[in-house]
């Protein structure tokens, strides 16, 4: 008979956050609606809360962690400040290796959890980042979540975030989904679960592109402007890419200024919302207005402050 392991209690709360909202958003008077996933209003600031938490109870449940160990991932930013959080909550302690270079703001979030921070070389970004993490891993005894090959990434996008919306869209069935991808585990959980229901939106990978050359310690490919969109990295993405899928090209300087305008709309939000948003209206002119378009708003816009999107020229 297995051990059952049961979950601290005491100060958790990530498995009673009410659904995030699910809003139209509008920029123009006589532009489209998109409907906007607000996931910003996580505990932590972002969409990575969920990961977080269904990975690592699970883990704790199966005894791939025990209470009190450690736990280290890779992860230039939202990924390691929610698997701090999530950790501070399950009492574990958790280690962030990230590239040199990434903003200020993260690495005293992460702290601030009670979370360690280890740099991997700049220069080799996030797959150095990765190698840095099996590395500390090993040394530590810690576990490793994986974030780009565990398929309880899209599993937790697959039975929470797609079933919130699918209880949230007027007429209960989603048109489009649009999504940067990083990990994948976003875009191909939500099409996974909108399928549960018998819906099969037409699904479009965001990809940011730049006319110039660029020096990021967080993207191996696109633009290196846009935090937390990679390509070639996730075997949840290359494994699972919905059927029928559109990758879309969207101009970096289009998508900080989309997210510079949202956030004067009130929604304070970081470049990867700017980059969803502006590849949303694409889809809208394709499929025109009546089209139930549903994006996320990944992360806040507080980890951002010594970026380039609040740079003033």
């Amino acid at each position: 008979m297995s051990t059952i392991v049961r979950l601290p209690d005491v100060n958790r709360y990530l498995d009673r956050m009410a659904p995030t909202p699910l809003v139209p958003v509008r920029l123009e008077p006589s532009g489209p609606v998109i409907w906007c996933k607000l996931e910003f209003l996580n505990p932590s600031g972002s969409t990575k809360d969920r990961i977080a938490n269904f990975i690592l109870s699970k883990a704790l449940r199966r005894g791939d962690v025990q209470p009190g160990g450690i736990v280290v991932e890779a992860s230039s930013g939202s990924t390691s400040i929610a698997m701090a959080l999530a950790s501070a909550q399950m009492g574990l302690h958790f280690v962030a290796v990230m590239p040199e270079g990434v903003s200020q703001e993260r690495r005293l979030i992460i702290e601030s959890y009670g979370g360690e921070v280890v740099f991997s070389p700049r220069a080799e970004g996030i797959r150095g980042a990765l190698a840095g993490a099996e590395r500390e891993a090993a040394a530590r005894g810690g576990y490793l979540p994986h974030q780009f090959s565990n398929p309880d990434n899209p599993s937790a996008h697959r039975h929470q975030t797609a079933q919130e919306i699918m209880g949230q869209i007027p007429g209960g069935c989603v048109d489009a989904v649009v999504s940067g991808v990083g990990t994948g585990g976003t875009l191909v959980g939500l099409c996974q679960g909108f399928a549960d229901f018998g819906c099969r939106p037409a699904a479009f990978a965001a990809r940011p592109v730049s006319g110039k050359a660029f020096d990021s310690a967080e993207s191996c490919s696109f633009s290196g402007r846009i935090p937390g969109v990679v390509e070639g990295l996730s075997t949840i993405y290359a494994e699972n890419r919905p059927a029928g899928l559109v990758e879309l090209d969207v101009a970096d300087d289009e998508a900080l200024e989309t997210a510079r305008r949202l956030i004067r709309k009130g929604f304070p939000v970081g470049p990867s919302s700017g980059l969803n948003f502006r590849a949303a209206l694409m889809v809208a002119e394709r499929l025109g207005p009546d089209a139930h378009i549903v994006t996320v708003f990944p992360d806040r816009m507080e980890r951002y402050f010594s970026t380039e999107l609040f740079r003033k020229d």
